[in-house]
């Protein structure tokens, strides 16, 4: 699937692990702010066709995650995630011809209280 920011800078190349089936948001403090459903891709699942050098990357409290964002249109594109360093969220908004609304109700994932935040 083809997935671009809003301004057209960066473009990716995405293949899904199981579609649109995977489609989910999160409810941490950073996530529940952006609010956009991922969807899951193998980690060399996405592909940056244009616009590398466009990309900005948000990392905070673990650092485990990198959320990478269009620095000229701000768009959520994709993330590493700390749930499954094997995994990619993809935003589901980014992927042409798709639109989340039409996925409703969409899973939400509880990363308020995840695992690698857990005190010893």
């Amino acid at each position: 699937m083809k997935a671009t920011c809003h301004c057209g800078a960066v473009v990716l190349e995405v293949t899904l692990t199981n579609g649109l089936g995977t489609a989910a948001r999160c409810d941490c403090s950073f996530c529940r702010r952006r609010a956009a459903p991922a969807v899951t891709a193998p980690k060399d699942g996405v592909k940056i066709l244009q616009g590398a050098d466009k990309l900005t990357r948000y990392q905070w409290g673990t650092n485990t995650a990198k959320h990478h964002f269009c620095s000229i249109c701000g768009i959520y594109m994709f993330h590493n995630r700390r749930s499954d360093p094997n995994e990619i969220g993809v935003n589901m908004g980014t992927l042409d011809g798709v639109n989340p609304a039409e996925h409703e109700p969409i899973l939400w994932h509880d990363g308020v209280n995840h695992p690698s935040d857990a005190k010893a």
